[in-house]
C-alpha cells in the first residue's frame, strides 16, 4: 500500500486527492478530495499571462492543500499543470509559488499526457464492474481545454482541443467583463461553431464515432448529472457512474442557456464557481453526444485525479 497525494491544477480549478493506491489487487482507497475554484485561467485566452489575483487564489490554496497532505503523511506527491498555465506567457511565476508552497514543481503536462492520465482514472473503476461496452470515448471536459481519448484497456487516440468551459464563456459570452445574461442565439451559435470546428480537427488522428460507451469527467459533466437527478445538493455518491440520456442532456443545456446568472446559482448542486460557466460546459458535452450520436452519457467522479494518483503510486513500484 503506498500513500500519494495527488494535484490538478487546471484553468477553472484546482483538485486535491490523497489516497491509500494497492497496485497488487487494483484498489484505491480516497483519504480526502477536495476541489477550489480558483480561475487560474482567468483571462488568459485574452492577455496570454495569469492574473496576479487568480495567481494568489491558487496558491492560497496551495497552502490549504499542503497542510492536508502533511497530515495524511502522503509519502510522495505529484502536482499536474494543465491548460492554463501551457499557454501562460508568466507561468514560471506560478511555477516558482507552487514550488516555495509545495516543495514540488508542477508538471505542466501536453494535451496528450493529459488525456492519458484522465483515461486511466476514469476506467480503471469501469472495467469489470459495469460491463459497458468497448471502445470508450472518455471526454474531460476542463476550464480551458477539453480531452477526448478513445480506448479499451489502454489508450489508442487522444486529442485535446481548446473548448473548455472557461475559455468559450470568455470568448463568445463576456462583454465588457460582465457575462451575457442570458446569451444571445447568436453567441450560442458562435460557442457551437468553434466546438465544432474543433471536432473537426479532434477527428482527423481520433475515431470519435468508433465508440460504443461514452464516459464524461470533471465538472461540467456532473453537474449535469446532478441535475438530471433533482439532486437538492451535491452528492459524489450518486452522481458516481449513473447514466444520463441524450434528451436529458438537451434539455439541461436549453435550461441553462435560457437562464438568468441567479436562476443558475439557486441550483442545488450547483457550485457557486460554475455558475458564468456552466451553459458553455454544456454545449461542449451536447456537441459531443451528437457528433457520436451517444444514446448517453456515463458520468465518472473519477478522472484525472486518480490517474495521477496511479502513475504516482506505480512510479514507486
Amino acid at each position: 500500500m503506498t500513500r500519494v497525494a495527488a494535484i490538478d491544477c487546471g484553468t477553472n480549478s484546482i483538485r486535491l486527492l490523497v489516497a491509500d493506491v494497492d497496485p497488487a489487487t487494483g484498489e484505491l482507497t480516497d483519504l480526502d478530495r477536495r476541489m477550489r475554484i480558483v480561475r487560474l485561467g482567468q483571462g488568459v485566452d485574452q492577455t496570454g499571462r495569469l492574473a496576479a489575483d487568480a495567481l494568489d487564489r491558487t496558491f492560497e490554496a496551495c497552502r490549504e492543500y499542503a497542510a492536508v497532505i502533511k497530515e495524511h503523511g502522503a509519502e510522495r506527491l505529484r502536482f499536474i499543470a494543465t491548460s492554463a498555465s501551457r499557454d501562460a506567457e508568466n507561468r514560471a511565476e506560478f511555477v516558482s509559488g507552487v514550488l516555495d508552497i509545495l516543495g514540488v514543481e508542477p508538471e505542466v503536462v501536453t494535451g496528450d499526457e493529459e488525456a492519458e492520465l484522465s483515461f486511466t482514472g476514469a476506467t480503471r473503476g469501469l472495467a469489470g464492474r459495469m460491463h459497458l461496452p468497448q471502445p470508450y470515448l472518455v471526454v474531460d471536459i476542463g476550464g480551458g481545454s477539453t480531452e477526448l481519448v478513445v480506448g479499451e484497456d489502454h489508450v489508442r487516440a487522444a486529442r485535446s482541443v481548446d473548448i473548455g468551459c472557461v475559455r468559450m464563456t470568455e470568448r463568445h459570452l463576456v462583454r465588457d467583463g460582465v457575462v451575457s445574461d442570458p446569451p444571445s442565439q447568436a453567441q450560442i451559435d458562435a460557442i457551437r461553431a468553434d466546438i465544432d470546428a474543433a471536432l473537426d480537427d479532434a477527428e482527423r488522428t481520433v475515431p470519435l464515432r468508433e465508440a460504443h460507451t461514452l464516459v464524461g469527467l470533471a465538472g461540467s459533466v456532473t453537474t449535469v448529472a446532478g441535475i438530471a437527478l433533482e439532486l437538492p445538493e451535491y452528492d459524489s455518491t450518486a452522481i458516481h457512474h449513473s447514466r444520463v440520456p441524450y434528451q436529458k442532456v438537451r434539455e439541461i443545456s436549453a435550461h441553462l442557456l435560457g437562464a438568468t446568472h441567479d436562476e443558475r446559482a439557486a441550483i442545488g448542486v450547483m457550485h457557486p464557481g460554475r455558475v458564468d460557466v456552466i451553459a458553455a460546459g454544456t454545449l461542449v458535452l451536447l456537441a459531443i453526444m451528437e457528433r457520436t450520436g451517444a444514446a448517453e452519457v456515463v458520468v465518472s467522479e473519477h478522472d484525472i485525479l486518480d490517474g495521477i494518483a496511479w502513475r504516482t503510486a506505480e512510479a514507486g513500484t
